[in-house]
């Protein structure tokens, strides 16, 4: 499948405005579009499908086998061209190898094929902004390089200036875009705000997407799309359960696709429920799961919703209940709020967790279970990424894992389990195969 890598030398140049302008364009004119997103980012997908209506999907090569990657890289099928956003700048990643690979968007883009669109911010220099583009062109020389959209330029004349630079480098300019201010999306401390909580991300789209017609080469964007054949096997994770209620409100909806499409297609059964609606978990699910979210943001609704939290109790007397990040913390006893406020939880685990003061806990995760989490007997070894501002003030119950950082550190969130209720404030990605 043709396809193209948008990055960047690090967070905050425009790559996310250039791909939902870029996906919305090109489905604008009939093409069918395939979006993934390279490393662990569970909001970004949500805004690739409204920016094209097709579901986006990770790619993470620290976290994933190459059997797993190919397995999401099938959801390829039916598209015409392929596109991919990557996380941070173009060759960052971690240390210690993972499953695959050291999780960076350059790895994505070699494995797929794809060549890279270097989006760069060239405000506050001109040629100069050649080198910079040169050094990410030759600093893996079997990486596919497509060629570079210049970002906030500010005149015509700064625009032949620069133009001049990345000339005299051999660097094909695919596109030029003007400073605007209006073109930034929302944000709060884990990135974008929620694709549900944009007052109205189809307009939005729509101006990305005329931006990018505008001033960007959209012709020599698609020839320029390449990939190699996907390889064979591989499959989507397993349902932990046969019917599944999940939580899915603007307070629980970190979910990663590959996750819950694997649960659909292997036939489980996912009953959403929001707990922001005070609305208990379906009483005849095998499983109730509590993805991550910000529920720090709604702790005083939550703690008012009594008929929520009264069916995670019954449902956990029998049944298994498991939070991950935010709906771990949604488990625990309390919560409290930046300005100092104590939100009582629903009270299956001890956990009490404070945004009062902040502590910033981010990273991937590799975990060996002590006890069995929904769908993982004890001992078996989990892939995941953590990312809150969460302080934990009270954790009394048994530690749920073992959990290590990319290099094999010891980090203190181990998760922990009661009875039939479990969470962690990682997100799973995947589990190791044996």
């Amino acid at each position: 499948m043709r396809g193209l890598m948008i990055s960047a030398p690090s967070s905050g140049t425009g790559k996310t405005t250039v791909m939902l302008g870029l996906l919305r364009a090109l489905s604008d004119e009939g093409m069918t579009v395939q979006p993934f997103k390279s490393g662990p980012d569970y909001i970004d997908p949500v805004f690739h499908l409204a920016a094209c209506g097709r579901a986006s999907f990770n790619l993470d090569s620290w976290a994933m086998s190459q059997d797993l990657l190919s397995a999401i890289t099938r959801e390829q099928q039916g598209a015409d061209i392929s596109i991919a956003e990557g996380s941070m700048g173009l060759f960052d990643g971690v240390a210690t190898r993972g499953l695959s690979g050291f999780g960076s968007s350059a790895e994505t883009a070699r494995r797929m094929g794809w060549p890279v669109v270097l989006v760069l911010d060239v405000g506050g220099q001109a040629q100069s902004a050649a080198a910079t583009a040169l050094g990410f062109r030759t600093y893996m020389p079997d990486l596919p390089f497509a060629g570079v959209i210049l970002n906030r330029v500010a005149s015509p004349r700064h625009e032949r200036l620069t133009r001049a630079g990345m000339e005299r480098a051999g660097l094909p300019v695919l596109g030029v875009l003007p400073r605007r201010g209006d073109l930034t999306l929302p944000e709060r401390h884990l990135g974008l705000v929620q694709a549900v909580e944009h007052p109205d991300l189809d307009t939005a789209i729509a101006g990305y997407a005329q931006f990018l017609r505008d001033h960007v080469d959209l012709a020599a964007i698609k020839a320029a799309a390449q990939g190699i054949k996907a390889g064979p096997g591989g499959t989507l994770p397993r349902p932990p359960a046969q019917r599944v209620a999940l939580a899915q409100d603007a307070a629980f909806s970190f979910a990663y696709p590959h996750v819950l499409e694997g649960w659909r297609r292997a036939g489980a059964e996912i009953i959403p429920f929001s707990p922001l609606n005070d609305e208990a978990p379906d009483r005849d699910a095998d499983l109730v799961w509590l993805p991550g979210g910000y529920p720090e943001l709604h702790a005083g609704k939550l703690a008012a919703a009594e008929h929520f939290r009264a069916g995670l109790r019954k449902h956990a007397q029998t049944r298994a209940v498991h939070g991950e990040c935010g709906g771990y913390m949604a488990l625990g006893q309390a919560l409290i709020d930046k300005n100092g406020t104590r939100h009582e939880m629903a009270g299956l685990l001890g956990l009490v967790t404070s945004y009062e003061t902040r502590k910033f806990n981010l990273g991937y995760r590799r975990a060996l279970l002590n006890a069995p989490l929904p769908g993982h007997a004890s001992g078996a070894a989990l892939r995941g990424h953590e990312f809150h501002y969460a302080t934990i003030l009270e954790q009394p119950d048994a530690p749920l894992a073992q959990v290590m950082d990319a290099d094999g550190n010891p980090v203190p969130q181990t998760g922990s389990y009661v009875g039939h209720a479990s969470g962690t404030f990682f997100h799973l990605i995947a589990a190791e195969e044996a």
